[in-house]
């Protein structure tokens, strides 16, 4: 049963989601809904912020004082590919340096439509280079990210693997991934009523990333891609939200293709539910699940 916490957080959604339908009819107020995460919640005081260029993509180091040099987490914001920012995520991202005792590269990669497919991709790869440039130690970094962030985590991770170029991170951290731009699945209806998002955002930013593109290209949308070889994947994905059913495909496929995977079904729980830890206790329960994860496999 989900926590207190939860329930009266979704009350306060309950009453909100007149206002959340209105803010997702049209590009202008996806990105009006996206921008008013930022701030929503305060940085804890012991939170360092320091901006820098990775490898010509604006981002920013989030650390605390237990965030360890040598560990690295390059994060990777969602926003249907056509909002949100790197200051949308940043107090959700300190949250996991916290629990990760880690770094965390907080990435703006570019938005469509001004810049469709494969911009954001790009940037998320070039990214990562430059993090290993810095002398990071593949074997202590993962690419982490939310929605479609999360899609891009494991587009990323094909991406690396293909070029042959860069040494692939220790794991990939997926949490409530689009991984379908032919948005298919039937908890994309049926969870609408339990979820705080919804279709048409989606539909916006399929539309505008794809562009002209295959909306089944492997790394447009991963689940059509080849999956083999990747590093260990920790899927986390709400029971309550519309892309459930994107979380557990992706972690099907990809075990079938000799992914080692876990797959996280959090129950009730919304989209990106750890965007709202100040709030949901599955929230902070749900990353600290990311850190134990991240420090096993990047000891």
């Amino acid at each position: 049963m989900a926590s207190h916490s939860f329930q009266t957080f979704m009350q306060k959604m309950d009453q909100e989601r007149e206002a959340r339908e209105h803010y997702s009819q049209s590009l202008r107020r996806v990105r009006l809904a996206m921008d008013s995460l930022d701030g929503r919640y305060p940085l804890a005081d012991d939170v360092r912020v320091e901006p820098v260029d990775a490898g010509g993509v604006p981002a920013e180091w989030v650390t605390t004082p237990v965030s360890r040099s040598d560990r690295a987490i390059l994060y990777v914001h969602g926003g249907c590919y056509i909002a949100g920012s790197r200051a949308t995520v940043r107090e959700c991202c300190s949250r996991v340096a916290r629990a990760a005792e880690a770094r965390v590269l907080n990435v703006d990669y570019r938005l469509a439509p001004e810049h469709p497919f494969p911009a954001a991709l790009d940037d998320v790869v070039a990214a990562y280079a430059w993090l290993l440039s810095t002398g990071q130690d593949p074997r202590r970094t993962a690419i982490a990210g939310e929605s479609a962030g999360g899609g891009l985590t494991i587009a990323a991770l094909m991406k690396i693997r293909d070029d042959g170029r860069l040494p692939l991170p220790a794991l990939g951290i997926p949490i409530s991934p689009w991984i379908d731009m032919t948005l298919g699945h039937q908890t994309l209806v049926r969870n609408v009523g339990r979820d705080i998002a919804s279709v048409v955002p989606l539909q916006i930013g399929a539309q505008h990333y794809v562009g002209t593109g295959d909306p089944r290209g492997g790394y447009v949308s991963p689940l059509y891609g080849d999956l083999a070889g990747l590093p260990p994947l920790l899927i986390q994905v709400g029971g309550g939200e519309v892309l459930l059913d994107d979380g557990i495909a992706i972690a099907h496929k990809a075990r079938r293709a000799g992914v080692d995977v876990t797959l996280e079904v959090w129950p009730d729980m919304v989209h990106v539910w750890h965007w709202f830890s100040s709030e949901i206790d599955e929230g902070v329960e749900a990353i600290d699940s990311i850190g134990r994860y991240f420090k096993r496999l990047a000891a």
